[in-house]
């Protein structure tokens, strides 16, 4: 799907220019990391900024955007040393001057705006200070000055969000539909996506959404590998997580390797499908056999009370 929105601004030739140039060394790189079928890059040393010169970079630019995905996109980003606030900055220009944008422009302009803000905004922020006021003087380097209000279609982001911060648990979070209403919401945008108002107020979203799982996953990942230390305190060296698609007797040495690996694994993404159900699906396996431990700890202690009650002395 595509949709034809008019830029927020209109760049100069200079402008365009000097955002394929800045853009080059990035896009030529995910050629190579990707295999992509492209013809050399016609930005160089001595490029030009003429109409024709830049209309044939461009070309060429939009012939590798349209065979890049978001999350070959995202997996290339958070590994390059390219990826520094310049290239985000012209990242982001470059996909929201665009006259037609498609639905992967959308998705690559949303998750370039949630890691802009990311690799902009203090370290110690909190969430008390991210109003829309906060993010769209972050965002002012890409989407100019604002003085945002939330749209009245995206009333319900405050909802999901307040929705999603009461979440204990991954497995609530993800029970909660919080992730598919605010992907439901961006489809539904369409055109609108691209209006500064609601760019700022989905930045914003996504950015708390984002932080609210990695809160909840280093939780989850903390309980499975405490728990698992409790068990192997207790003797119990293996666990049935059939349930988490591993074995009826899985090793509990191996599963605080797996998790260490998660960490990393789940650093970039809070949609990551099927290894987050398992993840959620460990940690219910770790619960359980711990809750079954401990209950066949009570009954054992009963017994035990019983056999001593049976042979003490008689009335």
């Amino acid at each position: 799907m595509t949709t034809s929105t008019q830029p927020l601004f209109q760049p100069s030739s200079e402008e365009q220019g000097a955002t394929l140039t800045a853009l080059q060394p990035m896009y030529s790189a995910l050629v190579r990391e990707f295999v992509i079928d492209a013809s050399t890059c016609p930005v160089d040393e001595e490029f030009a900024t003429s109409p024709e010169s830049i209309e044939h970079a461009e070309a060429w630019f939009q012939q590798v955007d349209g065979q890049i995905q978001v999350h070959q996109l995202r997996q290339f980003l958070q590994t390059t040393p390219l990826a520094n606030e310049g290239v985000l900055r012209h990242l982001l220009l470059h996909h929201m001057h665009k006259a037609v944008k498609s639905t992967s422009d959308r998705d690559k302009t949303d998750f370039l705006l949630v890691q802009y803000f990311s690799l902009c905004a203090p370290s110690g922020l909190e969430d008390t200070d991210l109003d829309l006021d906060y993010v769209a003087q972050v965002l002012e380097p890409v989407l100019g000055p604002q003085q945002p209000t939330l749209p009245s279609w995206l009333t319900s982001l405050e909802t999901i969000m307040q929705s999603a911060a009461r979440c204990r648990r991954l497995s609530e979070l993800l029970h909660s539909g919080a992730l598919e209403q605010g992907r439901k919401l961006k489809t539904q945008s369409s055109a609108r996506y691209f209006e500064a108002s609601a760019m700022v107020a989905f930045a914003r979203f996504s950015f708390m959404i984002r932080r609210i799982f990695f809160r909840l996953m280093h939780d989850d990942l903390n309980a499975i590998q405490d728990g698992l230390r409790e068990l192997e305190r207790r003797g119990i060296s293996t666990i049935d997580c059939r349930r988490a698609q591993f074995s009826a007797e899985e090793p509990t040495g191996r599963l605080r390797m797996i998790c260490q690996s998660w960490k990393v694994m789940f650093h970039a993404e809070y949609s990551s499908g099927q290894p987050l159900r398992m993840l959620v699906d460990l940690r219910a396996a770790v619960d359980d056999a711990l809750q079954n431990r401990a209950s066949k700890n009570s009954l054992a202690a009963s017994a035990a009370a019983s056999a001593t009650s049976d042979d003490g002395p008689q009335e």
